[in-house]
């Protein structure tokens, strides 16, 4: 087999998962993998179909492979993953250069194009494209509730939990490669286990992650706000291993607005869950992510979820402007606020929580954080504390002058400055044993 293979991935940390186990199989067949397109035969591209800019950016890299192709720089273009799963028929038909295309997790499919064969017994494991240190671990996939706006289901499927016995045995893979932190994700990880065991057993999961050696900290991501399980914050409170950092999704403050977008929750509950969360764990972090220009939001709405952001004061928010998707059941709303208006709103929440989050900030000035190092960037030690997942939070920066740090170690940071995302300190002492 003397097939060079390059995988790009498009769109979420799920995505990430997907194609880290793929490439793991694409090793263990012993087939060629180079990160860079320009060096392979074939490139394989895991798309992303949740958004239109996802949409966007997932065929423009098609259409990049299919020129590379035409140009003889390639010799094929495999496309896989959710806009593949969602459009597959148009485009088979919009891009027949496209030599196969593949829907979501169509590892054997994919493995056997390539002239391999599966090796079932090995799925667990993955080639890290994240620091080794920290990693991803996908404890279910598919969703089964009914958000009018989302076509995940569409892409994904209905919601499949993973056993706990296959979690653990992959968290023993990843803390055996050196992972230190596991970052559990899924479309909701608070349904976890609900299919397969008839109850939800997120919970048990923690605890067994936690028996793990080599594991210091779990952060739970992507935990549905309408049915957020009571022992899970108790388990958050009491585990040392899980973080004090709640990843919820609200998407909007307005009752009207919430039933339209079917999300099963109302306005009331929303704040008496924040209340208790906040209560019952001391120092929590909450993240949220929110929809501005869904199409019966009005100003009056929006004013409403300024003033929801104002007065909670999210350690992080996400906003997205609303996208209209086809086969979802707000797409007989249309698309009523424009693209401007839409762009407004985010800037106004955005600028909100710009404030929020520098005095948030501010009050860490002169303490001490434990922070686990994950680059360095010109001057900086770039790491991160309990409050900041990869990707969508905050850095603590340290300068590389007079501070001598190992990549994926943890260490003890005094906080002297910050900015509205970042914080800034220096070393108190050497690595961290535990």
């Amino acid at each position: 087999m003397n097939n060079k293979v390059s995988v790009i991935t498009l769109g979420c940390s799920k995505n990430t998962v997907d194609s880290e186990r793929l490439m793991k199989q694409i090793q263990l067949n012993k087939i060629g993998l180079v990160e860079d397109p320009n060096e392979a035969d074939t490139v394989i591209i895991n798309t992303c179909g949740f958004i239109e800019l996802a949409k966007e950016e997932s065929i423009n890299t098609i259409l990049e492979a299919v020129a590379m192709k035409n140009s003889g720089k390639l010799k094929k273009v495999i496309v896989a993953g959710c806009l593949s799963e969602r459009y597959k028929n148009e485009l088979q038909k919009e891009i027949p250069e496209v030599d196969v295309y593949f829907g979501t997790e169509k590892y054997e499919e994919i493995i056997k194009e390539l002239g391999g064969n599966l090796k079932r017994e090995l799925l667990g494991e993955r080639l890290l494209t994240t620091p080794s240190h920290t990693a991803y671990l996908k404890i279910s996939e598919g969703c089964d509730h009914p958000c009018s706006f989302c076509a995940i289901p569409l892409m994904r499927g209905s919601h499949k939990s993973k056993l706990i016995e296959e979690l653990v045995k992959e968290a023993e893979f990843l803390a055996a490669n050196n992972a230190k932190e596991l970052i559990l994700i899924a479309q909701d990880t608070t349904d976890y286990g609900k299919d397969i065991y008839g109850k939800k057993m997120i919970v048990q999961l923690l605890r067994r992650l936690s028996e793990i050696d080599g594991i210091e900290w779990i952060r739970v991501m992507y935990a549905y706000p309408s049915h957020f399980p009571d022992e899970l914050i108790e388990e958050i409170k009491t585990n040392p291993k899980v973080l004090k950092y709640v990843d919820i999704p609200l998407q909007h403050i307005s009752d009207d607005v919430l039933k339209s977008m079917r999300r099963g929750v109302t306005a009331e509950r929303t704040k008496k869950l924040l209340n208790k969360l906040r209560t019952e764990i001391p120092d929590v972090t909450i993240r949220t992510t929110f929809i501005v220009g869904y199409p019966n939001e009005t100003e009056k709405d929006f004013e409403e979820l300024c003033d929801f952001v104002s007065k909670e004061k999210f350690d992080r928010i996400g906003t997205f402007t609303f996208s209209v998707e086809e086969n979802t059941a707000s797409f007989i709303l249309g698309d009523p606020v424009s693209e401007k208006e839409k762009e407004r709103r985010k800037s106004i929440l955005m600028e909100i929580q710009k404030d929020i989050s520098l005095q948030k900030n501010e009050t860490f000035i002169g303490k001490q954080i434990k922070v686990l190092i994950d680059s360095i960037e010109g001057e900086y030690y770039i790491g991160r504390s309990y409050r900041d997942a990869p990707e969508v939070d905050g850095e603590v920066l340290i300068p590389v002058k007079d501070n001598k740090m190992k990549i994926g170690s943890f260490y003890d940071i005094v906080i002297n400055d910050c900015d509205e995302y970042d914080l800034y300190g220096n070393l108190l002492q050497s690595e961290r044993k535990t």
